[in-house]
């Protein structure tokens, strides 16, 4: 219980230090400017205590020759304005001036791809130098860099998702386009909005120009008919926003059935006591379940076939859910001649993949949102698991959670290794959001199975040129691999690339699949469920 409170503490501490963004010197230079920080920009515009952040980690750990990006430069998350929900994307002018590193763009449009997913309103806090130069190869070309967010405001305001641009700091070169392309465009005073400022201007052309006289707010606001409204600070430009969403009209309801909330009938923070990330001491996933679940009730799916991977209906935050959960618990199992055999928990067997296929299909068919809870070695290998058709029953899973058309959400508790974790809905298979427990663990396989694997690679390719390693020598290069994996495996790694939109303290856990949920619900259209060939 201490482990897993004090590894949270930990990421909360981490998660402050980052909410620093450039640091002090960096705040009192923006204050400097009669301007805002994003963070205190937010504060006043979001409805008191909804912000929920998104890729607070996003590039940690990165860049650290020029002097780190705090998260990733650009602040990101669900809020509500009005009681609406809205995706805010707001430059941290404290990081290197709000600049886009490569992680800066792929932020943004991770951000408008959850907003394009789930129809959500979005407005843009701008304040940014635009692209970090000597990075540019890796910010400008490719769909997920710079030119694709402005692309996906095009493609947003087609959608008809309300898209509501701030100009509060400068706004330059190519990342102009961006509060030009949305449906409302809002500028400070003192902020600046062009192509190419003074300098470049002078360099290319020989015209001397202000900045004000160039793109400032007054000049966009009465002779290039730029901006939509002209503020004098920030907080009437926040005030302005807020005015502006006041007044919007509502849009179709989502078909996903949503009741009254119940709370669980036990209590989260005992989540701290059961979850166990040793071998040793094998967990129940229900106990988890229990915690997170309106009033605690799960309606379980086959209960008594494919044991090691849980499938059952409930409610989180009032809403219909499938609940696919791999349970860490051993079972015990008769195969089809009769014979028992010991099932080890967190391992995905033919027949605990045929039901999680079956089941992800009738969720699909009923029109209720699928919720993974990850904690998973991967498929059964060996003579036994492949004779009874491993990979085909895998194929169907895989199959089934790749066409499913409702939403889906990911809870990585533990592991999430190899195959399992795509079966499991990982990354690559569009779950609308990945949260992450601190306990959690992303990767082709464990450090301990790819250390041991690689170590016996190396051996048998010296003793084929006639060499041999000493003990000492395999224990040293043991080590340096699974200490190379143990890094690559920690959440915060996979949400410093963006794997993960959120590390979440495990008592939160039914709080953060309920905004996921609610932001699910603002989009009304479900396309036709299809599965091509399903392998039999």
């Amino acid at each position: 219980m201490r482990f897993l409170a004090d590894l949270m503490s930990q990421v909360r501490n981490e998660g402050e230090k980052i909410c620093e963004g450039g640091g002090a010197k960096a705040v009192e230079n923006q204050h400097g400017k009669n301007r805002l920080t994003a963070r205190e920009r937010i504060e006043k515009l979001a409805d008191p205590g909804t912000f929920f952040e998104l890729g607070l980690y996003a590039a940690y750990g990165m860049y650290e020759e020029w002097g780190g990006a705090p998260a990733a430069g650009v602040i990101t998350g669900l809020a509500r304005i009005h009681s609406r929900m809205a995706m805010i994307i707001a430059n941290d002018a404290t990081v290197k001036a709000g600049a886009f590193f490569p992680m800066t763009a792929k932020k943004v449009i991770r951000a408008q791809n959850i907003a394009i997913e789930n129809r959500i309103p979005t407005i843009y806090l701008v304040d940014s130098a635009g692209v970090f130069l000597p990075l540019q190869e890796d910010v400008f070309p490719d769909t997920d860099d710079f030119g694709r967010v402005f692309r996906n405001n095009a493609v947003m305001s087609a959608m008809g998702i309300p898209q509501i641009a701030a100009i509060m700091g400068m706004c330059v070169a190519g990342g102009g386009y961006l509060p030009v392309m949305c449906d409302h465009v809002l500028m400070t005073d003192g902020s600046g909005l062009f192509l190419a400022g003074p300098a470049l201007v002078q360099a290319a052309i020989g015209q001397k120009v202000s900045a004000e006289e160039l793109g400032g707010a007054a000049m966009h606001s009465a002779i290039s008919g730029t901006v939509d409204f002209r503020e004098a600070t920030d907080e009437a430009c926040i005030a302005r926003i807020q005015s502006i969403i006041e007044r919007w009209g509502y849009r179709r309801q989502s078909p996903w059935d949503r009741k009254k909330p119940v709370g669980p009938a036990l209590n989260a923070e005992e989540i701290y006591g059961i979850y166990d990330s040793s071998p040793a001491r094998p967990y129940d996933m229900k106990e988890i379940l229990a915690r997170v679940l309106d009033g605690s009730r799960f309606d379980e799916y086959k209960p008594e076939y494919g044991k090691t991977l849980l499938c059952g209906y409930g409610r989180i935050g009032g809403f219909a859910v499938g609940i696919v959960a791999n349970q860490k618990l051993h079972a015990q199992a008769t195969d089809h001649e009769g014979h028992k055999r010991t099932e080890f928990g967190g391992v995905i067997y033919t027949e605990s993949a045929e039901k999680a296929a079956r089941f992800i299909m009738d969720c699909n068919q009923n029109l209720i949102p699928l919720v993974f809870f990850h904690d998973v070695n991967g498929f059964m290998v060996g003579r036994d698991a492949e004779w009874s058709g491993i990979i085909k029953a895998g194929a169907k899973m895989v199959n089934a959670v790749s066409n499913s058309v409702v939403p889906k959400i990911t809870v990585i508790v533990g592991g999430s290794f190899g195959a399992g974790h795509y079966a499991m809905c990982g990354k690559a298979y569009d779950p609308r959001f990945v949260f992450a427990w601190p306990t959690a663990r992303y990767a082709v396989m464990s450090g301990d199975s790819a250390a041991g694997t690689l170590v016996e690679i190396k051996v048998k390719q010296l003793e084929r040129g006639g060499k041999k390693l000493s003990d000492e020598e395999r224990k040293e290069l043991y080590d340096s691999v699974k200490r190379t994996y143990d890094e690559q495996t920690d959440p915060r790694y996979g949400a410093a690339r963006l794997w993960i939109d959120k590390i979440i303290d495990p008592i939160e856990t039914r709080d953060a699949i309920t905004q996921a949920l609610e932001a699910a619900a603002l989009n009304p259209d479900v396309a036709e469920f299809k599965v091509g060939v399903l392998q039999t």
